[in-house]
């Protein structure tokens, strides 16, 4: 098989690494102009790209989001942990004498099954020994061996509620906690992509507004070199229209830079359908205009205020994290009870010889007392766990007070943006009548060129500052509603 020569595979990896370079530069200006996944369906005619579509792609793609759903399964994984403490246990053992006056030997096998509504447990299965043992030796059975079957019960601690139990159920609270978490990122995700979203078509609106400036000045360039020729017009002032021309070209590049940053940034949350990865748009698929949009109704404050503080995740997240507590308090109190616990055990022969000195039904009954004296240890825990849920009760009535603030700052700034857009029309209206007046005046020669200039960028300027306004709106939209927990 034949191989290349060490020297052509160097030159042909360098090469390669230059071409990849190459490429990697070329990529964020190349795709700036359309992703692939964007040329393909740019085939067909290109259709607006509106903002639920955008959201869905959140919902089933954005990778930071799915990285929160899996917060689920995590809690889904820590309750199985949790329930592991009470699964069936099979214990199996034997013990014999190598040396000493008895040579007896025994072994046993038994299942013990913890009990998930009262503390203690229950057990059965079989014992055998062999060999000489004495007659007080509670392993000592007949030949054929015997059955076991017994139960241990606490009355007092660990009777409604252990650590096993405790550990079970706040695990399960976990799994609810989850919901908050996922939400609270879900919620935060969509703000930031609708954001992104009407950042996007506000920087194409800009140059598109941008780029109309410039046609204007490029137009009337023409017609002045025509009065030049004719001696009409002075040749400076087609020189004074052609620096117009230059500046609005520079208008036109940071424009046209600002479009492909947004781009950049909606890309992160639109992604391809097949392979989830991050699509540029094609400026084709910017719509024509921003949404329609109501005006804020003041009178709806007070019951978004009384909606928030039911969904907003920061509120269940406390009142999950207080019932965790609670158990945390329940079983600290538990631990100050003293431990008495009832075993029962009772023994059947499975043989028909029998020695002596063994009945073939044999039942053990044992009652055990433990109580720590100072039992400090206990105290400790619940001192803990009254201060957390005292905190934790200073934590919601700040949350309540923090939520209805967010609200009605996110109301305050909605109403201010919707007053700043109808202002900014209001301008733009005003300011493209002078624009056009003065058009007229210089066609008639009634002025010059500068005050067309200065009546242009004027119109230039309101224009762009509706554009931001009716973004600054919808920024101030998507804040709101996050803020009363509106998912979409």
């Amino acid at each position: 098989m034949y191989s290349a020569p060490p020297a052509y595979l160097s030159r042909r990896r360098r090469h390669t690494r230059l071409r990849a370079a190459m490429v990697a530069l070329a990529l964020p200006f190349a795709g700036l102009e359309a992703a692939p996944e964007e040329k393909e369906k740019d085939k067909g005619g290109s259709r607006p790209l509106l903002l639920p579509e955008v959201l869905q792609s959140v919902q089933s793609q954005y990778p930071p989001y799915l990285a929160a759903m899996i917060e689920q399964d995590i809690a889904n994984g820590r309750a199985r942990q949790a329930l592991g403490a009470f699964d069936l246990n099979l214990n199996a053992g034997t013990t014999f004498t190598p040396a000493g006056y008895y040579d007896g030997q025994t072994a046993y096998t038994v299942l013990e099954q913890p009990l998930t509504n009262w503390g203690g447990s229950v057990y059965g299965g079989y014992r055998l020994s062999s060999g000489f043992l004495p007659n007080y030796n509670k392993d000592r059975t007949s030949t054929d061996g015997e059955g076991v079957l017994g139960f241990r019960i606490p009355l007092l601690r660990d009777g409604t509620i252990d650590r096993r139990r405790a550990s079970l159920w706040q695990a399960r609270i976990d799994q609810e906690l989850a919901d908050p978490y996922i939400f609270r990122q879900y919620l935060d995700f969509v703000r930031a992509a609708t954001i992104a979203y009407y950042g996007w078509l506000a920087a194409g609106q800009r140059l598109t507004l941008s780029e109309e400036l410039l046609r204007v000045a490029k137009e009337r360039d023409s017609a002045i070199a025509e009065q030049v020729k004719t001696g009409a017009s002075a040749p400076i002032v087609q020189v004074d229209n052609q620096r117009l021309v230059v500046s609005r070209q520079i208008a036109v590049v940071q424009a046209t830079r600002r479009l492909q940053a947004a781009t950049i940034e909606l890309s992160l949350f639109y992604r391809d359908k097949a392979t989830a990865e991050p699509i540029l748009p094609h400026r084709k698929r910017l719509p024509s205009a921003f949404p329609t949009h109501p005006s804020p109704a003041e009178s709806q404050l007070t019951v978004d205020i009384a909606k928030a503080l039911i969904f907003r995740p920061e509120i269940r997240r406390i009142e999950l994290t207080l019932e965790k507590t609670g158990i945390d308090l329940r079983l600290a109190k538990n631990n100050l009870l003293p431990s008495v616990e009832v075993g029962l055990q009772a023994a059947q022969g499975t043989s028909s010889r029998l020695p002596s000195a063994m009945e073939r039904t044999e039942v053990e009954a044992k009652i055990e007392f433990k109580m720590p004296l100072q039992r400090r240890e206990a105290k400790g825990r619940v001192d803990v766990a009254d201060a957390q849920i005292a905190r934790l009760n200073q934590e919601m009535l700040f949350a309540r007070q923090r939520i209805t603030a967010d609200v009605r700052d996110a109301h305050s700034a909605l109403l201010a943006a919707h007053e700043v857009l109808r202002q900014t029309r209001l301008n733009v209206d005003l300011a493209q009548k002078l624009a056009t007046a003065e058009a007229e005046r210089l066609k008639q020669g009634a002025t010059d060129l500068l005050a067309l200039q200065i009546r242009e960028q004027a119109s230039f300027d309101a224009q762009v500052l509706e554009v931001e306004a009716q973004s600054e709106y919808f920024r101030a939209h998507a804040n709101y509603r996050a803020a009363i927990a509106a998912g979409k």
